[in-house]
């Protein structure tokens, strides 16, 4: 399982988050263009010879005097931007996290929440930029180990770590993680205590001003041994009521990102004829806890039902590509394969939005473009390899 794992040993800020995910290959004409689509700032990339490694440093800086806008101006401001709209959807979640526990520290309505100039444009390109890189790297999970916040830490930084789950620890002197590094973690990384078994793929390195040992952020592309035929997985279960489609959806999205394995919401009646969901996630024991905690944060239910000790019999999965014709254009499809032990193959599936794109350009229905990319793979992958 291709995975995107943040190693925080020296602390994390959003251009140093920024920075490792451009070491690791992030493109950063889309980084560029995303950010300018919400901020006026000189964005540059310098690399930064350190101590211990070479690092790239992102620096972020205004270019005009902004006057102050609450927390609502800037939503308003985000939504109305050229973002694309999941990258969008992502810079608004990981802001009102920050928002909402600036705001709590600080005893007022979120909807009022104010931020200077240069601290909403830095905040905004900083959010606008993680955002786009992850998803232009699109690892299948995202993990963080323990963060280390130095030997102070803000309020609000601390309320961040609070209600994220995040695990943390403090060594070493001044602030070491700011609250949109400890936002954007919170958000998109699943907490583990120490590296996963798995392979290195990648290093990236994010440095702060300066590249000392201090200053670094290490992140990591690893591949994650997930293909035993035989899998312990756990089944996590909770009844709920009174809660909307907008935030059972939303949750759908989070349990998939935070590691579930499977999410499946569906309709039921409950005590006294009421109407309500049942939420069923399939998980590996590891993550169950935090995917736990964000189903009773996010719904407000009371207890969440394990179901321990379950096998589950899994195909080898791997990832090829096919090339095929339509008239005289020529595209090119990844495919995902399941097998067998032996290498038997017994299901090719065609990845739905490269498909999806082809039956656009093409005008073909997209059944047909899929129906083409599935045969031309049986055809060149369907004998079983040994």
């Amino acid at each position: 399982m291709k995975t995107l794992l943040f190693d925080p040993l020296s602390g994390a800020s959003g251009n140093m988050i920024l920075g490792s995910l451009i070491d690791l290959g992030a493109d950063v004409e889309k980084i560029q263009k995303a950010i300018e689509s919400v901020a006026d700032v000189r964005l540059s990339l310098e690399r930064t010879c350190g101590r211990v490694v070479e690092a790239a440093n992102v620096k972020i800086q205004p270019l005009h005097e902004i006057p102050e806008r609450n927390y609502q101006e800037l939503v308003e401001f985000i939504q109305n931007s050229r973002l694309p709209g999941i990258t969008k959807k992502e810079v608004l979640t990981v802001f009102r996290i920050m928002a909402t526990a600036e705001a709590k520290i600080q005893g007022l309505s979120i909807e009022h929440l104010p931020f200077n100039g240069g601290e909403q444009d830095r905040v905004l390109a900083e959010l606008a930029g993680c955002c786009t890189a992850l998803h232009d790297l699109c690892p299948e999970a995202v993990l963080t180990t323990p963060v280390n916040i130095g030997g102070e830490i803000a309020p609000a930084t601390l309320e961040i770590l609070r209600t994220g789950g995040l695990l943390f620890y403090g060594r070493g002197e001044g602030r070491l993680l700011t609250p949109a590094g400890a936002a954007l973690l919170s958000h998109f990384a699943q907490p583990v205590d120490s590296f996963p078994l798995g392979r290195a793929l990648a290093l990236g390195y994010g440095a702060n001003s300066e590249a000392e040992i201090s200053n670094l952020l290490r992140t990591l592309f690893m591949d994650l041994k997930d293909d035993d035929p035989e899998d312990l997985v756990e089944i996590l279960e909770t009844n709920v009521d009174n809660v909307s489609g907008e935030i059972l959806g939303n949750l759908f999205d989070r349990l998939l990102a935070l590691g579930a394995r499977d999410v499946t919401i569906s309709p039921v009646t409950m005590k006294k004829g009421r109407p309500g969901h049942l939420i069923r996630v399939v998980s590996f024991p590891h993550t169950s806890a935090a995917l736990a905690r964000e189903i009773m944060r996010e719904t407000g239910t009371l207890g969440v039902r394990v179901m321990t000790g379950r096998h589950r019999f899994t195909a080898t999965r791997r990832i090829d590509s096919v090339t095929f014709f339509i008239g005289e254009d020529r595209f090119e499809v990844p495919v995902k394969i399941a097998s067998d032990q032996s290498g038997e193959i017994f299901h090719i599936s065609a990845e739905h939005e490269a498909c999806r794109k082809i039956a656009d350009s093409a005008r073909l229905p997209l059944r047909e473009v899929m129906r083409r990319a599935e045969e031309e793979a049986w055809k060149r992958f369907g004998t079983p390899s040994h």
